[in-house]
């Protein structure tokens, strides 16, 4: 992975704004945290759920071949072995002799630890799947595992789908879910986390169509992140090399993200041929061919598959170091997310001028009523108006709406605009008109 280059956007920065206006924090802080892994507080899961809501919409909904899963987290066991996971999901990995660290034999060089210059360990298998136990009877537990990633699940459920939903290939299966991998090498916020959720899509194609269908999904997926505002410069596309793709694997190309510690995946798009579905098929007890019979051709045949997979926590962060800016305004800094209006947390912020007029706070709390933008709507009146700009800013609500003095009389409010700072005068009865207008909702 190349990181020569970094964004000019400090990750300190992102993850302070983050803990400060409650988008992500450490997870079980109060008994001292626990390493990568996080929640999501009240405005990180209004984002998350805006990037999953945003991908089904652009995957599932505005589309005619595709259609949605919800595989269970725990399976059966013989899954991971058909998939290749009990057997070589693992990383090589050494220990620094004196300062104790672990370090992946792939991201080292040379023989000696880069933290303190200690001697290495021989090199050891660890296998990154975590282990539970099924069954409340102590020794008649049966050995199962946290599922380190969705694909499995959609390819078992390949014919259940196919034959229910009645397609026929080129189609896809879209699954969105928790993922759990016992990774060493973390860090970089939640760039790397042990527990994280995927946006996975399955194409099935038939055999000799997979050429054509993967520029297709490169294509498509890159304009994803681009159509919901990244800059077209921080992202790029990386094509593995032969030496490091997956043995099964035809091609795979990895689309990378300018992010703080410099260019990183952000999202895999793989042609997989048919050797999942194969596995599966060979390794089911019940006989299940996972084949598919065209009646009109009268030909049958296992479908190839191009996957594209993108992790969710991972596009949260690329939105957010993207849409991350700073400036000076008046002598004084102005952060702001300049987030697409789809992806923000709060949609509108109404906020009365002075929250010891009650006519005002009336009138405030009526046109927060009223308005209904597709999103999430807030009142705020803990601070002087200055403050309540610079708060929304913060967080990246697009507009806020303004009851003052002089809207007792004129029935107007202003309407503030987060990049621009702009302000209209617009009269209440107009509102939902003009912000249906400015969010495209």
């Amino acid at each position: 992975m190349n990181h020569e280059n970094k964004s000019g956007v400090d990750l300190k920065e992102i993850a302070n704004l983050c803990k400060r206006r409650g988008f992500i924090f450490q997870s079980s802080e109060i008994y001292g945290g626990m390493g990568s892994v996080w929640d999501y507080g009240p405005l990180g899961v209004e984002l998350k759920k805006n990037v999953k809501d945003q991908w089904w919409r652009r995957i599932v909904y505005d589309r005619t071949d595709v259609e949605g899963l919800d595989a269970a987290i725990l399976m059966n066991p013989k899954t991971w072995i058909a998939s290749g996971h009990v057997d070589s999901f693992a990383d090589m990995l050494v220990d620094c002799k004196v300062c104790k660290k672990r370090f992946r034999v792939d991201k080292v060089e040379g023989d000696v630890c880069p933290e303190c210059g200690g001697a290495f360990t021989a090199a050891k298998s660890f296998n990154l799947m975590f282990k539970t136990q099924v069954g409340s009877v102590e020794g008649e537990s049966q050995d199962v595992y946290l599922r380190p990633e969705t694909a499995q699940g959609i390819f078992v459920n390949f014919a259940n789908v196919q034959t229910s939903s009645r397609k026929k290939p080129p189609f896809g299966i879209a699954q969105i879910g928790k993922s759990f991998r016992n990774e060493i090498t973390t860090g970089n916020f939640i760039f790397r986390s042990r527990e994280f959720e995927q946006m996975e899509l399955e194409f099935f194609v038939k055999p000799g169509d997979d050429e054509k269908w993967y520029e297709y999904w490169l294509a498509e997926r890159m304009s994803w992140y681009t159509d919901l505002g990244i800059n077209k410069d921080h992202l790029r596309f990386r094509e593995h090399a032969k030496d490091e793709l997956a043995f099964y694997a035809k091609r795979c190309h990895d689309i990378e993200y300018l992010f703080p510690m410099g260019w990183s995946e952000l999202e895999g798009i793989a042609s997989r041929t048919d050797y999942d579905l194969k596995q599966h098929a060979g390794a089911a007890e019940n006989g299940s061919s996972l084949r598919y019979f065209d009646s009109q051709t009268n030909e049958s045949y296992v479908p190839y598959v191009i996957e594209p997979s993108g992790g969710v926590d991972r596009a949260v962060l690329a939105f957010l170091v993207d849409s991350y800016r700073s400036e000076n305004v008046r002598d004084k800094e102005r952060v702001y997310l300049s987030i697409d209006h789809r992806l923000a947390p709060i949609k509108v912020a109404v906020l009365p001028l002075l929250k010891n007029r009650p006519e005002i706070v009336e009138m405030a709390h009526k046109i927060l009523k009223d308005i209904k933008v597709g999103g999430r709507v807030v009142y705020d009146d803990t601070a002087s108006i200055g403050r309540l700009y610079r708060r929304q800013d913060e967080i990246g609500t697009p507009i806020c709406v303004t009851v003052d003095v002089e809207s007792l009389t004129d029935n107007k409010v202003t309407l503030r605009y987060r990049d621009s700072m702009e302000q209209d005068r617009v009269d209440i009865s107009k509102i939902k008109e003009v912000l249906g207008e400015k969010l495209k909702v």
